[in-house]
C-alpha cells in the first residue's frame, strides 16, 4: 500500500484482497449528494499494475499523477509464482475480471497503467477476454486508453533476465539460468502457455489509442521488438503514440525524463477527453 503522506490529502484506501488496493480520490467527488452515485458510477478510474518488487515510495509518484487529475486508483500487483506459473496467473486474471465487472466497477470507464511484467499481467485479461469477446465485451468498450511503461517484451531470455534482476539482483545470473532451466523442464506448463499470452497481446481485443514508454538501452525490453509490436498494431489501425530514449532505466523513466514523461502523459490523457478534473499534471 501507499505511504500516509499520499492517503492524508483526501485518498481512502481500500485492500480489496492481498494483492489489490482501491484507492479513492475524495478530493474529486461530487458536491452534490443527489450527483453523487450517478457521478461515482461513471466516474473513470486507472488499473494500475505496477512492476515486480515495486516499492511503495516508488509507486506512488505514479498515483499521484492520477490523483491531481481527479482519478480513482486501482492498484494489482502482481506476484512470482503467478509468472512462473502461468496457470496460477490466468486463475488470478480471471478474478480480476471478476471484480472489474463487479457492481462497483461495472460502469466505470478505465485506462490501463502497466510497468513491465504488469504488461504480462494485463495479458492474463486478455486470455480471457480474447475467448469469450461476447461476455466482455462491454468491459472491452470501457477500457478507453492504455499506457505501457517498459514493458517486458523480447525472447525467453529477456524474461529470465527479468527475474534475476528484479526480484533476485544480488542472484542476478544464477536465478537467470534457472528460469531457463526451468522453462525447458516445464516447457508445456510454461512456455506454451507465455506464447498463448504473447499471441492475446499482440491480437488485443482493447483497440483502444495506447501509449508506450521504452529506451534503446533496456535489457528487459528489446526496443525493435516493441517497435514491431507498435507497427503491427498500428496496422491494425490502432492510434499508438511512443516515447522512446536513448538512454534511461528500466521502469524509471519518469525518474530519469520526468518533464518528457509528464508531457507526454499529459498529452495523451487530453486525447482521451476523460479526466475528471483539468489540473494540471
Amino acid at each position: 500500500m501507499l505511504g500516509r503522506t499520499a492517503l492524508n490529502r483526501g485518498i481512502t484506501a481500500h485492500r480489496l484482497s492481498k494483492n489489490v488496493t482501491f484507492y479513492v480520490n475524495e478530493l474529486a467527488s461530487p458536491v452534490s449528494r443527489r450527483q453523487t452515485k450517478a457521478s461515482e458510477d461513471n466516474k473513470p478510474f486507472i488499473l494500475m499494475m505496477p512492476w515486480l518488487g515495486s516499492r511503495p515510495q516508488a509507486l506512488a509518484k505514479y498515483c499521484e499523477i492520477y490523483f491531481r487529475t481527479g482519478f480513482d486508483v486501482l492498484v494489482v500487483e502482481t506476484e512470482v509464482k503467478e509468472f512462473l506459473w502461468p496457470r496460477w496467473g490466468l486463475d488470478h486474471g480471471k478474478r480480476l475480471l471478476g471484480l472489474l465487472n463487479s457492481e462497483r466497477f461495472v460502469s466505470r470507464p478505465l485506462l490501463v497503467h502497466a510497468f513491465s511484467i504488469g504488461g504480462y499481467t494485463f495479458s492474463q485479461l486478455l486470455v480471457h477476454m480474447s475467448k469469450d469477446t461476447q461476455k466482455y465485451q462491454e468491459l472491452t468498450k470501457r477500457i478507453k486508453g492504455q499506457v505501457y511503461d517498459s514493458l517486458v517484451i523480447g525472447s525467453l531470455e529477456t524474461m529470465a533476465v527479468g527475474l534475476g534482476k528484479t526480484v533476485f539482483p544480488r542472484l542476478e545470473i544464477l536465478v537467470k539460468h534457472a528460469s531457463l532451466l526451468y522453462f525447458d523442464m516445464f516447457k508445456r506448463q510454461t512456455v506454451d502457455y507465455f506464447n498463448m499470452t504473447i499471441n492475446a497481446f499482440w491480437n488485443s481485443p482493447v483497440t483502444t489509442p495506447a501509449l508506450f514508454f521504452f529506451c534503446e538501452n533496456d535489457p528487459l525490453s528489446d526496443a525493435q521488438a516493441l517497435e514491431e509490436l507498435i507497427d503491427f498494431w498500428q496496422k491494425r489501425g490502432i492510434n499508438v503514440t511512443a516515447k522512446k530514449w536513448e538512454d534511461s532505466t528500466h521502469a524509471g523513466h519518469l525518474k530519469k525524463h520526468p518533464q518528457d514523461y509528464l508531457t507526454t502523459l499529459d498529452m495523451f490523457l487530453h486525447s482521451l477527453h476523460i479526466t475528471p478534473l483539468k489540473a494540471k499534471m
